[in-house]
């Protein structure tokens, strides 16, 4: 993203995560799950580098983990909000996902709903495997993008351990108990979830090296 591109996100900065989210609360604790649990385990302690941090949404479900949080945006009002989310209980930085570099390697790296601005892909790969020592973890539309080359990517950059997960938490929806369940239930049906893909939401990616 571009100093450009951020006019759209510096107006909805405020309530960002209430408002994209029609259950925020339980979308991004099953975001925080997968980013703690898919591929290797992160333990208390464990920094993650969230990239377009948004409002900083996710950062209370990872804090609650153990975990130290930085934030990274582009968007000032965004940084200004996800600062006030936090209050000085993690690091916020305003800079582009292409370019930021933590002063020290992290354990994880998370990209949500942003991959489209990685200016060139492998490349972007490339520069986060340099800063990340145990995974990077994103999500993955494959009606946008083929999931072949996305692993292909990963794997030319070292990222050789992929691991996907159909991730079936409605964004526009709040959906009772038992049907939440039941779409967590079918996250791990095989084919029926690959199915469901071909139409509907997206695959969570874990990317790692080999041990």
């Amino acid at each position: 993203m571009t100093g450009a591109d951020t006019g759209k996100y510096d107006a909805a900065a405020e309530g960002w995560s209430d408002e994209q989210y029609a259950d925020s609360a339980r979308y991004l604790r099953h975001r925080a799950e997968l980013v703690v649990g898919l591929g290797p385990q992160l333990v208390p302690r464990d920094t993650v580098v969230d990239l377009a941090c948004g409002d900083a949404g996710l950062a209370e479900q990872l804090l609650a983990t153990g975990l130290r949080y930085v934030g990274v945006d582009l968007s000032r009002p965004m940084v200004e909000a996800a600062r006030a989310r936090t209050a000085g209980r993690a690091e916020i930085h305003e800079a582009d996902l292409n370019d930021f570099a933590p002063e020290a390697p992290v354990a994880a790296t998370t990209c949500f709903r942003a991959l489209y601005y990685a200016s060139e892909r492998r490349a972007f790969f490339r520069h986060v495997a340099g800063y990340t020592e145990k995974k990077l973890v994103f999500d993955l539309n494959p009606r946008q993008y083929r999931v072949e080359d996305v692993a292909a990517d990963l794997r030319a950059v070292g990222l050789t351990e992929i691991e996907l997960r159909p991730f079936f938490s409605p964004q526009r929806v709040a959906l009772p108990g038992a049907a939440a369940a039941v779409l967590g239930a079918a996250e791990r049906s095989g084919p029926l979830a690959r199915l469901t893909l071909r139409f509907r939401f997206t695959y969570m990616v874990a990317a790692s090296r080999s041990a």
